[in-house]
């Protein structure tokens, strides 16, 4: 078995560059994975991961995880405890990136796995906070309190009933003093039926 920090770009065996085949009957729904190997969804919407042991039938059962991601990561811990330079990994930096078990016992394998799911998963909440936080701030910048800023309750309504107001009658005529002739420019926008 060779020590994941011993690859190199060029040797990493990446599961995109093979895809899986189809599953078998068309009756049953897929559950797997349609890029990670190793992952499948349960009907909870979680996502389980286990790896078949080299020349056995047997698995092992490497747990259950709130992202495909970080099954996907579980695998490729076992995938390269069990098959070393051989395996197919979900990620290109799982070879030298991810925790290596102390020895290829199942257990060893599990804890591990355990391990780097639950390290890709404070990565990715403390992603999520930290566009919350820039999201957050940039919101705060923008919105402003009119009726706070002028002192003046109610501003906003007072500026919407205004509106809905016909026009205040005028006394005399408006266009005295104009002699240029065109009148239809200066014509009152109230004076049209609709």
């Amino acid at each position: 078995r060779a020590a994941p920090g011993n690859f190199s770009g060029e040797e990493v065996r990446l599961a995109s560059d093979h895809p899986k085949k189809p599953a078998g009957g068309k009756k049953f729904r897929e559950t797997r994975h349609p890029v990670y190997r190793g992952v499948r969804l349960r009907d909870s919407g979680k996502w389980v991961c286990e790896v078949r042991e080299p020349r056995k039938k047997s698995r092992i059962w490497l747990g259950t995880f709130p992202t495909a991601d970080m099954a996907a990561r579980a695998h490729d811990v076992a995938a390269l405890a069990l098959r070393g330079r051989s395996a197919y990994l979900n990620f290109a930096d799982s070879a030298w990136r991810l925790p290596v078990p102390a020895s290829p016992n199942t257990k060893d394998i599990q804890r591990a796995a355990a391990k780097a799911a639950e390290a890709f998963q404070l990565v990715e909440s403390e992603d999520v906070m930290s566009r919350n936080e820039k999201k957050l701030h940039s919101e705060e910048e923008v919105l402003y309190d009119e009726e706070d800023i002028f002192g003046m309750p109610g501003l906003l309504a007072n500026m919407a009933e205004g509106m809905l107001l016909s026009p205040p009658e005028c006394s005399g005529d408006i266009y005295a003093g104009l002699d240029d002739g065109n009148l239809d420019a200066y014509a009152s926008l109230w004076s049209y039926s609709m």
